[in-house]
């Protein structure tokens, strides 16, 4: 039997992702939530959802089914809104009875991890984050393949996706709101990292700047040196709009396909009762924010290793 969800954040990026999501495994989408009206994607996937452009309607329109019947009452909330809003959000699915799947990073702040515990014990419902590259097979392989080793792997984390000048005008540029470049764009890639080889012993931040960020993050079992950039002056002659790359002992992880379906695979698991819960998000949280309150310390972006410009 099908399960009944909401959406806030229909008009954003990550959006389609969810939608099909839903679609993909059987459920079905009663209504969503955007102050814009640019949300034409949904009717691919659910042409009869109620779509609301004020938070008010919304809430009161999600209340109103629970009230009629029980049955028709929301189970999931899905939420793709900008970061900052995320807390809220999530907090807003609790109250309205339903269970919370969100977009990363699932907070900017570790401590909002903590209330967001107490808040799971007070309503009996569940908060779930999207950490797709957990079910990625070569990211899977590799994790399974450090269980037979013991020491520390050498790694260089490259990671740019070019952007235009509407991002620094938009959330995004805003780091009270996005969390800066490390949260916005480098949160899954040190979610995995953590996840594959252990917990973070030491993190310098090299360069903090409003397009790239750069730094060294020793793990349990790796020294992690990483460069994040929204500038397309930093991408190599080859690259179009992205450039991707982990290297490590001098070997790359060829990870570039094998992403089709992930957000699925990840409802799937949450639907199944596996889903990635508040506290398997704690480390990353816990690491960009770290990243987000340093001081650079070393060197420049011109100068750092990984600088591609």
């Amino acid at each position: 039997m099908y399960q009944q969800f909401a959406l806030i954040g229909l008009a954003g990026y990550v959006a389609p992702r969810h939608l099909k999501a839903i679609k993909d495994t059987g459920n079905n989408l009663v209504a969503a939530l955007d102050k814009s009206d640019s949300v034409g994607i949904v009717d691919t996937y659910f042409p009869n959802t109620s779509f609301f452009t004020e938070f008010e309607r919304f809430e009161r329109h999600l209340e109103k089914l629970k009230r009629q019947d029980p049955s028709s009452a929301v189970e999931f909330v899905s939420i793709c809104s900008p970061n900052y809003l995320h807390d809220s959000h999530i907090r807003f699915a609790l109250r309205v009875g339903a269970d919370a799947i969100c977009e990363k990073p699932l907070v900017l702040n570790p401590w909002n991890i903590d209330a967001l515990l107490d808040f799971e014990r007070d309503t009996g419902k569940r908060v779930f984050t999207v950490l797709q590259l957990r079910l990625h097979p070569t990211i899977s392989a590799l994790k399974n393949s450090m269980v037979r080793s013991d020491r520390k792997r050498e790694i260089d984390l490259t990671y740019i996706t070019s952007r235009g000048d509407w991002y620094l005008y938009s959330w995004k540029g805003e780091e009270a709101k996005s969390g800066g470049i490390a949260t916005n764009i480098g949160i899954h890639f040190f979610d995995m990292l953590i996840w594959v080889f252990g917990a973070p012993q030491l993190n310098v931040v090299h360069v903090a700047e409003p397009k790239k960020a750069a730094g060294y993050l020793e793990l349990e079992h790796a020294r992690v040196r990483w460069f994040l950039s929204i500038d397309r002056q930093d991408l190599p002659p080859s690259s179009n709009a992205t450039y991707r790359s982990i290297n490590i002992d001098g070997e790359e992880l060829e990870f570039s396909a094998g992403f089709t379906d992930l957000h699925t695979l990840t409802y799937q698991k949450i639907l199944e009762g596996e889903g990635f819960g508040l506290e398997a998000a704690r480390p990353s949280i816990e690491t960009v924010y770290t990243i987000r309150n340093s001081t650079p310390v070393g060197i420049n972006s011109d100068s750092h290793p990984l600088c591609r410009s």
